[in-house]
């Protein structure tokens, strides 16, 4: 067995793991906070409402296209908590909506929520 060199001895004395954030200097906290991928809820928040817009639109459109007696029953349970929405071509609209709205709530609360698991370490 040979002795550990001083470089390897360094090099475990640094793992991440051993580093205890009261022991972070503030110049440290400044450089961590400008390397953390931070999300803009808004843009998160726009993206979301695209896709979910167009999902429940496209949903829809797709089941009154192909048409059946009951047509998409199961799709038809969301008026329940969208009022005005229906399997129809004008519900597909009304659905778009609805979708967009979700998706937006939705996105600007993974982006907020995001931001703050990732600063909340973060000394005041």
């Amino acid at each position: 067995m040979s002795e550990a060199t001083g470089a390897e001895t360094q090099a475990e004395a640094s793992r991440p793991e051993d580093v205890r954030p009261e022991e972070v200097l503030p110049e440290e906290w400044a450089l961590i906070r400008r390397s953390v991928a931070r999300l803009r809820e808004s843009v998160l928040a726009v993206s979301f409402a695209g896709v979910g817009g167009a999902g429940l639109w496209l949903a829809t459109a797709w089941l009154v296209a192909q048409g059946g007696d009951p047509v998409g029953p199961h799709l038809g349970l969301l008026a329940n908590y969208f009022p005005g929405y229906r399997v129809t071509w004008a519900g597909s609209f009304v659905g778009f909506g609805y979708g967009a709205l979700t998706g937006a709530i939705l996105g600007w609360s993974i982006g907020r929520l995001y931001n703050w698991i990732a600063l909340r370490r973060e000394p005041n």
